[in-house]
């Protein structure tokens, strides 16, 4: 066992003391006063330093604590929750926005797949990438030591550019990743999501990075044109606001305020 300071969330307020770490459980003293097995722990979730877990019944268990005590405490977890794991090697990121990443390397290690995260980890690596971050997964062909490999690429987003990251094992075993990861990711399906060809332009001048008076101006539409369309693509998650965009007309007390201005300054 190891024991760890941390601040663990207690009805409803933070609450100071030492957990003990050890291979099979977490013991947490009173007033929590709770032993949890982590083959009973179901999902992990980080923010920022806040790591959070969720236990087969339902409850779940909120911990800050420094980055050293956190790397080790998800260490713990992720090999021996319940979730589906195997070993194998991973490369991640190992393309950012469609180029290569420079000095990418294949890493041993495990891959940890839970109700809404994909952990790839090694003894010194923790790398997490957010189920619903995921665009796309797919079997494909990798060159590894000279020779094509089959791989499962996992295309996600990483601070709103598009990565790649692979998982390279036996084709037997690859396969079953690939089934699970599909059905874990059913949500990214395609089915049912239909746009118009103007719908389409917008979303891929968005996906370039324009802004929506560029767009606006490009495409000659109206702002209740581009709104409605922005609205759709929220309305299919295949969007989300980033930061609302105010449009104003002048009273009369401000217009009376630039005229004003303009007779003052050309006197």
């Amino acid at each position: 066992m190891v024991d760890a300071p941390v601040k663990i969330r207690h009805n409803d307020e933070w609450i100071n003391c030492k957990i003990s770490i050890g291979d099979e459980s977490i013991v947490i003293p009173p007033p929590m006063d709770k032993t949890i097995l982590l083959k009973n722990i179901i999902d992990l979730q980080e923010k920022k330093n806040t790591l959070t877990f969720l236990l087969k019944d339902g409850t779940d268990i909120r911990i800050v604590s420094v980055e050293k005590v956190l790397f080790v405490l998800k260490h713990k977890i992720l090999m021996k929750c319940s979730a589906y794991r195997l070993m194998a090697h991973f490369m991640s990121p190992a393309i950012r926005g469609g180029v290569l990443v420079t000095n990418a390397l294949w890493e041993k290690g495990a891959i940890v797949v839970l109700k809404t995260d994909i952990w790839c980890i090694t003894q010194n690596k923790q790398i997490c990438i957010p189920l619903a971050d995921v665009t796309g997964i797919e079997m494909t062909k990798r060159d590894v030591d000279g020779k094509p490999s089959d791989v499962v690429r996992i295309d996600h987003l990483e601070n709103h550019d598009v990565v790649s990251s692979f998982i390279l094992t036996q084709l037997s075993t690859l396969q079953i990743l690939y089934n699970f990861l599909s059905e874990a990711t059913a949500g990214i399906t395609m089915e049912g999501t239909e746009l118009g060809s103007m719908d389409q332009q917008i979303a891929m001048l968005v996906y370039s990075g324009m802004d929506s008076s560029t767009i606006q101006n490009m495409l000659q539409l109206s702002f209740k044109e581009l709104d409605s369309a922005y609205g759709k693509l929220i309305g299919l998650n295949m969007a989300e606001v980033k930061e609302i965009r105010r449009e104003i007309q002048l009273t009369a007390k401000g217009v009376r305020y630039i005229t004003d201005a303009t007779k003052s300054g050309t006197n």
